[in-house]
């Protein structure tokens, strides 16, 4: 079984996630979401409007999703990619280079993010709308 990863904090799910959960689970059989706690979130000085708790039903309930592990530390990833199998580390294209590193462990992908959307986009636009 080929089993491919992707990270994020996945607020507000808009249809360009599922695009990229889509695109990640084309590269193999199994796709597992490593998905931003919130005290990580709040390291990353992030704000998510859903706690990782409802994130995480929301993305367990995609069809694309089979596993979702919390991510609390930029340095998990080695650990995440050998305990978990993985062959395939999927990342936006914003993060392009950022992941290199991993190669040695992995192969590594940046797919193109969807244009027109994104969560930051949905913030704006409805704080526009007051």
């Amino acid at each position: 079984m080929k089993k491919v990863i992707t990270y994020g904090t996945f607020d507000l799910i808009h249809h360009g996630h599922i695009n990229i959960l889509k695109r990640a689970k084309e590269f193999g059989d199994y796709l597992i979401v490593g998905l931003s706690s919130d005290e990580f979130n709040d390291i990353k000085g992030k704000a998510a409007y859903h706690s990782y708790e409802e994130r995480k039903l929301i993305l367990e309930s995609i069809k694309y999703v089979d596993e979702v592990i919390p991510e609390t530390n930029w340095g998990q990833k080695v650990d995440d990619i050998r305990n978990n199998d993985v062959q395939i580390f999927v990342m936006g294209s914003d993060w392009e280079g950022k992941f290199d590193e991993l190669k040695e462990h992995c192969e590594v992908r940046y797919l193109p993010r969807t244009e027109g959307i994104s969560t930051s986009k949905i913030k704006m636009d409805l704080l526009k709308k007051q």
